[in-house]
């Protein structure tokens, strides 16, 4: 009876490997990292600190900077690039209507001193948007995934429309200080349930064979691509078996992604990898 008990109050986590639990100040991680094989640095979403936070692999927090010249009006998802440089996306838009969408760049924080790091900015607006907010069936204009690629920034966008058609946007920028107009590269068909279907995060693999989507509970992988249109690639849909709300996903390596789920009454703010094979 007691061992029958203890098995049943075992959490379940699907198919997800449970590294560790987040403090409880990183509540809502939005976005996530990884540095190298010991460290990854996450940020918290609207009404959050201006903050960046390193984490360990078990999920315990290591340091946290303040970001200066910047502002978390919705900071969603985080990406870097081949010289450790990281990139806040502050464009999280949930009622479209945002006309101060950007990203801020930072210096590769493990080489930062100090309780400080300086922030460049990056501006954008997308030029199909013509109306803020647009009617009920257009609003294609919330993101909060990208990842970095060869001097660009690829932003894939949150399907908020009604009725719900689970389509989501490949736009590009340059990854370059200043004000840009985002190019539209391709469409992506997730599935058609808004709870799980719409896209919360994304990352490249450190070869740039492999692009992931995630979703609450389900990861979207792509490879055989070519260009700047992953979509046109091979598909994999990949159901985890474990429904949080996921909004954080990175590359450790070319086969494995830590994930991370914000805080849901007793669910979520862990810590998780997956194995893609």
């Amino acid at each position: 009876m007691i061992f029958l008990q203890g098995c049943a109050q075992k959490p379940y986590y699907g198919d997800l490997t449970y590294l560790g639990k987040l403090p409880s100040k990183l509540s809502e991680v939005s976005g996530i990292a990884s540095m190298d094989s010991i460290i990854s640095w996450v940020i918290e979403d609207n009404g959050n600190k201006d903050h960046i936070y390193a984490i360990n692999n078990e999920g315990k927090l290591i340091k946290e900077f303040k970001v200066k010249n910047a502002k978390n009006d919705d900071w969603e998802d985080l990406a870097n690039d081949d010289k450790g440089n990281i990139y806040i996306g502050n464009f999280g838009n949930n009622a479209n209507d945002r006309k101060n969408l950007s990203i801020y760049k930072l210096p590769n924080p493990n080489n930062e001193t100090g309780k400080k790091i300086e922030a460049e900015k990056i501006t954008f607006h997308y030029p199909e948007q013509k109306k803020f907010p647009p009617k009920k069936s257009k609003l294609m204009f919330d993101c909060e995934a990208f990842f970095y690629q060869n001097g660009f920034l690829y932003l894939i966008t949150k399907n908020r429309t009604r009725p719900y058609t689970g389509k989501a946007f490949i736009y590009k920028i340059p990854a370059l200080e200043g004000s840009h107009t985002a190019k539209l590269v391709g469409k992506f068909v997730s599935c058609l349930d808004p709870q799980s279907c719409s896209i919360t995060a994304a990352d490249i693999s450190p070869d740039g064979k492999k692009v992931v989507l995630l979703g609450s509970g389900y990861i979207w992988l792509f490879t055989d691509f070519t260009g700047d249109d992953f979509t046109k690639g091979t598909l994999r849909s990949i159901d985890v078996k474990h429904r949080t709300q996921q909004e954080s996903i990175c590359f450790v390596d070319n086969n494995t992604v830590l994930i991370i789920d914000e805080q849901s009454k007793t669910k979520g703010r862990n810590l998780y990898s997956y194995t893609l094979d």
